[in-house]
């Protein structure tokens, strides 16, 4: 092994400095980390340790000076690897947070809906006395749906304004964190834009999308104008799907359940509510509704 003499020697001249080997050597080691570092380990130290891992012990203090170190987002650490005291580089607080957040955008789709929402953060939301409820059974939902994901969803019902939107959006994100797909959808614009598949035959596929994701998001249901078909052959299938292999969807609606069957009961040219009640009893079996009250925050 290279004396730790010579290693300085050759420090000093690629760098150029102006300061003398002992110079060096005492910045290093009073630096606080370092210190830190030595005084946490002493059990597995000893002096000749310290001089042979020198040229580690500058390296790591001379690229904790740099603003940017030797491979970006990563931060220099020091560890103990047999009797010499080597250094790696572990990644920053800023990319852990950086690399999780391009992971959760990759898991989530946003179908008709502002693209905001993805920066929407449960632990950000206000938690007034209005949405307790709701927040504490969005809490338990993740924890139980950590351990198994055929969980019964949530329909949120209340007025235009109230927060229904943000705090699902607050679920999705948290849902998509853990690499579950996450499908959000506004219900009215996406039944309205459905004809938009039948020029490439897509519709199947896209139906089949939906109904397969992990965790489906239906939000503002009721505000949309329905056929006999878009409510049978879409919503229904959709919903039959999800009820059949159990898988969690949520809603979001300014109807309660009894005023959204009767909404499903009245399509463009027929008023059938044996069909509304067989799929509200999809919609209840998938979710348990959950009013939100309180002031239209939108104002």
């Amino acid at each position: 092994m290279e004396p730790i003499g010579d290693t300085l020697k050759k420090i000093v001249k690629k760098r150029n400095f102006g300061a003398s080997l002992q110079e060096i050597q005492n910045e290093v080691l009073h630096d606080k980390d370092v210190r830190e570092f030595l005084a946490a380990h002493k059990d597995k130290l000893n002096k000749k340790i310290v001089e042979t891992s020198f040229a580690n012990l500058y390296e790591y203090y001379s690229q904790k000076q740099k603003s940017d170190h030797v491979m970006n987002g990563y931060q220099p650490e020091l560890f103990i690897s047999g009797d010499v005291i080597d250094i790696r580089y572990a990644p920053t607080k800023a990319k852990i947070e950086a690399d999780k957040e391009i992971n959760t955008q990759k898991h989530l789709e946003l179908i008709d809906l502002p693209k905001n929402l993805r920066s929407v953060k449960l632990s950000n939301l206000d938690i007034s006395d209005e949405r307790s409820d709701v927040m504490i059974l969005i809490r338990q939902f993740l924890n139980s749906y950590k351990e198994n994901n055929h969980q019964k969803g949530l329909y949120l019902s209340g007025n235009f304004g109230v927060g229904k939107t943000y705090m699902l959006a607050g679920l999705a994100n948290s849902i998509a964190a853990t690499n579950k797909n996450v499908i959000f959808l506004h219900v009215p614009t996406f039944i309205a834009s459905l004809s938009s598949h039948f020029e490439n035959n897509s519709l199947n596929k896209e139906i089949k999308r939906v109904s397969e994701c992990d965790v489906l998001i239906l939000d503002d249901i009721g505000a949309e104008t329905l056929s006999q078909w878009s409510r049978d052959d879409v919503l229904g299938v959709i919903l039959q799907a999800r009820m059949d292999n159990v898988l969690p969807t949520f809603f979001s609606s300014n109807l309660d359940m009894d005023k959204l069957e009767k909404h499903f009961a009245e399509t463009k040219n027929a008023v059938d509510p044996v069909k509304a009640a067989r799929l509200m009893q999809r919609v209840r079996f998938l979710a348990k509704e959950v009013v939100v009250s309180g002031e239209n925050r939108r104002i």
